[in-house]
C-alpha cells in the first residue's frame, strides 16, 4: 500500500532525524519552528536554489527547484539543483543532484542521507540510475561528490522507514536527560528544552504555552 500525497515524508525530514529525532517531530509531527542566526543564513541560501527554474551550460542541463517524490519510499520535497548530464551512450541523460548546505561538510551522515534521498526519489520519478551526487557547503565553496553506494541506499532506506513510523505513531519522542552537542545550535532549544535556556527564554516560552492554550 503506498500513502497518500498528504501522508508523504518531507526529505528534509531525514536529515533532522538524525539530527534529533524529537526535533524531527517538533518540525514535521507538530509544526514547531524557530529561526536563530544558523538557520536564517541556511534560508539566505536556499532564497536563488528553491526558485524553479532550468539553464544549460554545455552539454549539462541544470534544473532547480524540482519537485520530489518518492511512493515507495514515502517521500516528497525540492531538490535544490539537479544537474542533467549526457549519458557515456549518448543515448539519454543522468540526473546528478546537488544539494546545498550552509557551514562545512560534517561527521555525520545526515547530510549525505538526504541527498541519497534525492537521488532515490529521482531513480523512481524517471526510471534511471542515479549513481551519485554533490553537497555543496557554502563556508568551504567546494563540492562534496558522494556516491549512492548500496551502504548508503540500505541506511536512506531505513531511515525513511524510521521517519515514516514516527509520524504514524503521533508521538514526540521525550527530550533528553541533558542537552546533547546538538542542542547547542537547534533554534528549537527554547522549545524543546525551555528550562536550560535563560530566564528570558523560559519566559518567552511560558507566553507561548499560554497563548495557545
Amino acid at each position: 500500500m503506498t500513502p497518500d500525497d498528504d501522508d508523504l515524508v518531507q526529505l528534509s525530514a531525514l536529515q533532522h532525524w538524525l539530527v534529533c529525532p524529537r526535533q524531527c517531530a517538533l518540525i514535521h509531527l507538530e509544526g514547531q519552528w524557530e529561526d536563530n542566526r544558523l538557520t536564517a543564513e541556511g534560508n539566505v541560501l536556499h532564497d536563488v536554489v528553491d526558485r524553479h527554474g532550468a539553464a544549460t551550460r554545455g552539454e549539462v542541463r541544470r534544473v532547480t527547484g524540482l519537485l520530489l517524490q518518492s511512493r515507495r519510499l514515502g517521500l516528497s520535497g525540492r531538490a535544490d539543483a539537479v544537474e542533467f548530464r549526457p549519458s557515456p551512450d549518448g543515448a539519454g541523460e543522468i540526473p546528478f543532484p546537488v544539494e546545498h548546505k550552509r557551514g562545512r561538510p560534517k561527521a555525520g551522515d545526515w547530510d549525505r542521507v538526504q541527498l541519497c534521498a534525492q537521488g532515490l526519489c529521482l531513480e523512481e520519478m524517471l526510471g534511471v540510475p542515479v549513481p551519485e551526487g554533490a553537497l555543496f557547503y557554502a563556508q568551504t565553496r567546494r563540492r562534496e561528490v558522494v556516491p549512492f553506494d548500496p551502504e548508503l541506499r540500505r541506511r536512506t532506506e531505513e531511515v525513511a522507514r524510521g521517519v515514516a513510523a514516527m509520524m504514524r505513531s503521533g508521538r514526540t519522542p521525550p527530550p533528553p536527560d541533558q542537552p546533547l552537542p546538538a542542542c547547542r545550535g537547534c533554534s528549537l532549544r527554547d522549545l524543546c528544552l525551555p528550562e536550560s535556556g535563560l530566564d528570558r527564554s523560559v519566559e518567552q516560552w511560558l507566553r507561548r504555552r499560554l497563548a495557545e492554550s
